[in-house]
């Protein structure tokens, strides 16, 4: 079972009280799946999809707020999919619907029918949670957190497309949109706004989930960010340390370490004698200790006598 599948098996079980909260929602579900069929004056009102839980919604949804009674119809595909049929074929009922939902309109005894959020369905807070809802379980779906943060829906139409990327931002969230194909994507990409969209359609088993993925994933990348850190802070430390031993072997072989000035004689053999020491470990062990930048100071020293004897110069100063 997908995470998404999770997310609207929950999403489906929410059912408010109040009228105006559902139609907001069954206004999603027509909006994405409905087809309206017109004879003259008379309408029909199809919803045909392959998610149940759509179907689940639907059904319930008409007869809470309109006490409808659908016609609903089961088909087997291919791969053992179904598909669903929710018809409303009296017109009466059909006009009813469509006209609560916002998308037929009667204007000088004409019918109009525009598929498009109606402002007045989701003006309150409580209804764009709704809308939204049912947006998701019509036409969203959502990544495993383990892999990838990625919630998305997807829709035919581009201008309902970018009416639901404005309905989704009103909660000061920052979803996005993308043309894939002949369809219009609205997207989001942070954990942490995918969370808070989770809260929006109120999911709050998802919403646990999800931080609960993510308090892992944030733990396991700051240990990473760590290892990695301290892996790259001991490969500099041993690369200085291998460099200095070899410029301190260099001026042995070539001139002897007795050629060099007293305080740089002393650090370099304490330095061969302590080859994985730090640089303030170094200078604890010297007759007169100094810091980290006196041992420093003295290993540059050292080193550019090693380059000085490399190139011939032959200079010990």
């Amino acid at each position: 079972m997908s995470f998404s599948y999770k997310v609207k098996e929950e999403l489906s079980a929410h059912f408010g009280n109040a009228r105006h909260c559902m139609i907001a929602e069954l206004a999603a579900y027509i909006n994405m799946c409905g087809q309206i069929v017109t004879f003259g004056d008379s309408f029909c009102l199809k919803i045909h999809t392959e998610n149940f839980f759509v179907v689940k919604k639907c059904f319930t949804l008409l007869k809470n707020a309109f006490n409808i009674r659908v016609e609903l119809s089961v088909r087997s595909g291919s791969r053992k999919k179904r598909s669903y049929l929710l018809l409303i074929r009296d017109s009466a009922d059909a006009q009813r619907v469509l006209m609560a939902v916002g998308v037929l309109h009667r204007q000088r005894g004409e019918s109009r029918l525009k598929n498009c959020i109606y402002p007045p369905v989701t003006a309150s807070v409580c209804c764009r949670r709704a809308y939204v809802r049912g947006a998701f379980i019509a036409a969203g779906s959502v990544n495993n957190p383990e892999k990838n943060y990625h919630l998305e829906f997807v829709l035919s139409d581009a201008e309902l497309a970018v009416q639901l990327k404005d309905l989704i931002n009103s909660f000061e969230l920052d979803a996005k949109m993308v043309e894939r194909k002949d369809h219009s994507v609205v997207y989001l990409k942070e954990g942490e706004q995918i969370v808070d969209l989770f809260n929006v359609m109120e999911a709050h088993v998802a919403l646990m989930d999800l931080e609960n993925v993510r308090i892992v994933k944030e733990m396991r990348n700051d240990i990473n960010r760590k290892v990695n850190c301290e892996t790259a802070n001991l490969n500099k430390v041993v690369g200085a340390a291998v460099k200095q031993l070899e410029d301190i072997a260099y001026i042995e072989q070539t001139i002897g370490l007795g050629q060099l000035p007293e305080q740089l004689e002393e650090l370099a053999r304490v330095r061969l004698e302590y080859p994985d020491k730090s640089l303030k470990e170094l200078g604890t062990y010297l007759s007169e200790p100094v810091g980290k930048s006196g041992v420093n100071h003295r290993l540059r020293k050292i080193s550019s006598i090693a380059e000085s004897l490399r190139e011939g110069k032959g200079e010990v100063e």
